[in-house]
């Protein structure tokens, strides 16, 4: 009696073989209120995180605005290091005014030169298109559609049209972000011509295909052209006109002149560059060929 009585006040000690027992971590128990702040954070703490994230997360990067020293080392000029070197040498204007300051940031369209050369921190892109009615050429936005639009795929770099054609003009238009190329169409002693097809209202009388040929006075200025010809002897209406000039204000001081209407304008060629294999609304990057040819007009 006494045995079973200290078997039971003792439970380790057994009377015979028993199974053995599987050892189990003892589950943790808490209580309702341990769970809950153990779970769910509390709100002041939440909140000073929040706020916390906030406050570091860095502010977006302007596209538009970038380093000077990144901006001269992008052109091909030279690495950052030595960029920064010739910033402080006095080497580099930004908008003509010389820029000594370190880190200093300018825009895209800044103009900005190295030891008095303009450079450019995009890669160099040359499309040639060939413009449908309806599209006026500008860069400015909220004038309609513009050719800007029919060449947005064509490169990441910020191509420019040179020169002008009305919005009812077609033809061969040329954009690039080159100034060196820009800058020959611009060059009033040289130039690069552009062949057009105009049709006009009525057939040119051969006296005015002649002082058109030969050169004549408007408001005092002398107005010339490189070469004016019939494209048809039987229509005397269609006219092949060469010019220098970038845009196409010319061909409307020329005929206005003598009384003629212009009904179509089409732009042929852009020196050696024509619209072989470029259908009305399409557009190319040009060949090495035909960019080492353009280069060396």
């Amino acid at each position: 009696m006494s045995e079973r009585r200290n078997n039971k006040r003792n439970p380790n000690k057994t009377n015979g073989p028993s199974k053995p027992v599987s050892k189990r971590p003892a589950k943790k128990r808490f209580s309702k209120s341990a769970e809950n702040s153990a779970d769910k954070p509390k709100t002041k703490d939440k909140a000073f995180d929040a706020k916390k994230i906030v406050t570091k997360m860095p502010k977006p990067a302007n596209p538009d605005v970038i380093r000077l020293n990144k901006y001269i080392a992008n052109s091909g000029v030279c690495s950052r290091r030595e960029a920064d070197s010739f910033i402080a040498m006095g080497l580099v204007t930004v908008n003509g005014k010389i820029i000594n300051e370190m880190g200093y940031k300018v825009k895209l369209e800044d103009e900005v030169k190295y030891d008095g050369a303009r450079i450019n921190p995009e890669k160099k892109a040359y499309v040639l298109l060939n413009k449908p009615k309806g599209f006026a050429t500008t860069t400015s936005e909220g004038k309609g559609r513009t050719v800007m639009d029919l060449v947005a795929n064509a490169t990441t770099s910020r191509i420019k049209p040179i020169g002008r054609l009305g919005r009812s003009t077609t033809g061969l238009l040329l954009f690039t972000n080159d100034i060196d190329i820009s800058s020959k169409f611009t060059n009033s002693n040289k130039g690069i011509p552009r062949l057009f097809h105009i049709e006009l209202n009525k057939n040119l009388r051969f006296e005015d295909f002649k002082q058109i040929q030969e050169g004549f006075r408007v408001d005092g200025k002398m107005v010339t052209v490189e070469e004016i010809s019939y494209t048809d002897n039987n229509n005397k209406k269609e006219i092949g006109l060469r010019i220098k000039n970038t845009g196409n204000t010319i061909l409307h001081t020329i005929f206005d002149h003598f009384n003629y209407e212009m009904e179509r304008i089409d732009c042929v060629t852009i020196g050696h560059l024509t619209k072989k294999d470029l259908p009305r609304g399409h557009w190319k990057h040009l060949s090495a060929l035909e960019l080492n040819t353009l280069q060396m007009m």
